[in-house]
């Protein structure tokens, strides 16, 4: 775990370069600040920044996207959680890919479903045209993008803040536009529909770009931005000045610590992930001391459901357990789910909905029973009300994906599918349909049985295609494929999960406190 913790760091570093020392020395002569500048100065001094998807489109494009070109996470600032969203101009000019897109929706969802403030800070050539099908157009193109701001303005109530650093070209521009508060900043920042090329060719007026979108005018003339700002540093003060103008902030309870100490975690998980360990040890490292009791303990033990608090916080916990199980109605396998663990979980999640605890998911699934039993005991109903009361809870849903997470198991278990509000997912975790064993026995199974019922040996022809099944399945089922594809939020260190854990928690707390005023102002 500690290597794969470290291959993990490596890889995360480099990307954070973002389009390394010489684009970095280019964006300070330009007398401006980079995006992780630019975020650091923005939140409070010292406080975590939760980064989201930093690993998205790391294996594509060559490596020319790291980060796809924006960074994007959740701070504090001013004591408050926030959700960051910067454009790297040191990747392409912070030009949008489409993962770009994906990004940047996937912030704003955590900031609507968790209602939390949400800060722009734009520096973007615009649409990296040479991939503009996979921008421009489409239900989850560039313009849901406004479509969420939009949600945000009008029904959510979900205040918004940009700030304009450098160029905001094109429909680029209805992101501040459609934001609560506007900053410019002088000399460095450009705001268009079009700029001065465009506007030359489709008009014929030859015009530089400060007159026709600088701070200036957006701020005297047009009236578009709202504040005008001398530099990077005041227009990040600015919008840290608005921050303390809003309703204050749920107060944080403290909790004891855990009775073990985070740094186990790194020696829990087998170095095989076919073989058994004891969900408790990780646990134990995660949740406060003292305030655990579990949901019936005895019955379909393979699911565990217990309350807990987690950093002072109440919360209802339901992971999976490993290994043979022995019970009164027999032995179980731990990671599958049977019927009577799916109505367990069911009564409990229903439970933890009418009771507001925010449900905390252990991922470590292989899928539901399959076989006579299982059907006739009437698996896929069983099923279903597990899935359904899970996708209908209306309080948070935190995913931590340990190990495996496959089948119908990893949408009952509160998949990204499901809108959880946060997914993060340790370097062991292995998400998709199935392992590469099995799926060797789905695709090449008959014939494999074909040649062993001849008593022959399996052709070279054959052998290389299952060679490449499982080397297939190894690769998508590593954690860092589904981190590129955006598939989790984050791969986190497994020592860092309670610390993770309790500021995703607090980021949901506030979401609660907001509906509480408004229904007090109702």
């Amino acid at each position: 775990m500690r290597a794969l913790v470290e291959e993990i760091r490596r890889l995360e570093e480099r990307l954070r370069a973002g389009g390394g020392p010489t684009k970095v020395e280019k964006q300070h002569r330009e007398g401006k600040l980079t995006a992780r500048e630019r975020v650091a100065r923005l939140l409070d001094p010292g406080s975590r920044f939760l980064e989201i998807g930093l690993l998205v489109a790391w294996d594509k494009y060559e490596g020319q996207a790291p980060g796809a070109g924006v960074v994007t996470g959740v701070g504090k600032i001013e004591g408050r959680p926030a959700v960051v969203v910067a454009n790297d101009a040191t990747v392409k000019a912070g030009a949008w890919w489409p993962e770009t897109i994906h990004k940047i929706l996937r912030a704003q969802e955590i900031a609507m479903r968790n209602r939390v403030p949400i800060v722009y800070l734009v520096d973007s050539a615009g649409v990296n045209l040479p991939y503009q099908d996979g921008i421009f157009p489409g239900q989850y193109g560039a313009g849901r993008i406004f479509y969420y701001n939009s949600l945000m303005r009008r029904k959510l109530k979900v205040p918004q803040f940009a700030a304009v650093m450098g160029p905001c070209i094109a429909g680029g521009a209805y992101l501040p536009a459609l934001s609560d508060v506007i900053v410019m900043v002088k000399r460095t920042s450009f705001m268009g529909l079009g700029g001065p090329n465009l506007v030359r060719g489709a008009t014929g007026q030859v015009v530089d770009a400060e007159t026709l979108g600088g701070a200036s005018m957006h701020t005297a003339v047009s009236g578009v931005a709202h504040y005008a700002a001398d530099d990077d540093a005041h227009a990040l003060e600015l919008i840290r000045g608005r921050f303390r103008d809003l309703p204050p902030a749920p107060l944080c309870p403290s909790g004891r610590p855990p009775s073990r100490a985070p740094e186990t975690l790194y020696g829990v998980l087998p170095e095989d992930h076919r073989l058994a360990y004891e969900i408790e040890e990780v646990t134990q490292a995660i949740f406060d001391a003292g305030d655990w009791l579990e949901f019936q303990p005895e019955h379909a033990p393979e699911l565990l459901c217990a309350n807990a608090r987690l950093g002072g916080r109440p919360v209802a916990v339901i992971a999976n357990r490993r290994g043979f199980l022995k019970t009164r109605a027999g032995a179980r396998v731990g990671g599958i789910i049977y019927p009577e663990s799916a109505r367990k979980v069911a009564y409990f999640v229903e439970t933890a909905e009418r009771h507001g605890l925010p449900l905390i998911y252990l991922q470590d699934v292989s899928g539901f029973m399959v076989g006579v039993e299982a059907e006739s005991e009437g698996i896929i109903r069983a099923g279903a009300e597990m899935v359904e009361t899970m996708a209908c809870a209306s309080v948070p849903k935190i995913v931590v994906t340990l190990n495996h997470a496959s089948g119908a198991g990893y949408y009952a278990m509160a998949g990204q599918g499901f809108d959880p509000h946060f997914t993060f997912a340790w370097p062991t975790a292995r998400i998709g349909v199935m392992e590469g064993d099995s799926a060797i026995q789905a695709i090449h199974g008959p014939e494999i049985e074909k040649y062993r019922s001849a008593g022959q040996p399996l052709p070279p022809e054959l052998e290389a295609r299952i060679e490449k099944t499982r080397a297939d399945y190894e690769r998508w089922l590593d954690a860092r494929y589904a981190a590129a594809r955006g598939h989790v939020d984050a791969i986190i260190d497994p020592a860092e999960t309670r610390e993770i854990l309790v500021f995703a928690l607090e980021v949901t707390a506030y979401r609660g406190h907001r509906q509480h005023l408004a229904l007090e102002t109702l």
